[in-house]
């Protein structure tokens, strides 16, 4: 099985992960990408609904739980193709809630540049475009390394 295992600096990875945790909390009862399921049935709509933020909030404890006692004393995350798809889907649905409630006056194009005035910004912004980056360094760590498709 393929593995990768990745130092991270504590000292700036542990102030994102508070934001991913109060991220994470918005999403306890709502989708990151809403889904227009007005044509369904309402109990099926209903119990489908639930079913993808169960499933999506599934995953979000996984990427959390990669930074669990044992990263807070060596600064390392292993992602491996068990985890790699839960780990992806996570980082997405975060980034999606940043994007939506948090950066939205910043343009799609200049976030995924990274191009960004970091001094201009205010600082509570700044942390949740810090936090956009290294998630999204996440995924191009997880899609480059351990995606069965990508050689």
């Amino acid at each position: 099985m393929k593995r990768i295992e990745v130092k991270l600096s504590l000292a700036v990875v542990a102030p994102l992960l508070d934001v991913i945790k109060s991220v994470s909390d918005s999403l306890d009862d709502q989708l990151a990408a809403p889904v227009q399921l007005e044509r369904i049935d309402e109990d099926l709509r209903e119990n489908w609904r639930d079913e993808l933020v169960a499933a999506q909030n599934g995953d979000v404890q996984s990427l959390l739980a990669l930074f669990d006692s044992d990263f807070f004393s060596s600064g390392v995350v292993n992602f491996d193709e068990d985890n790699a798809d839960a780990i992806l889907r996570a980082c997405a649905a975060v980034r999606l809630r940043l994007k939506d409630q948090f950066l939205e006056e910043i343009a799609d194009e200049v976030l995924e540049s990274g191009e960004v005035e970091l001094e201009m910004m205010p600082e509570e912004q700044r942390r949740y475009f810090m936090c956009y980056l290294f998630l999204a360094t996440v995924q191009e760590l997880v899609i480059e390394h351990l995606e069965p498709s990508v050689s």
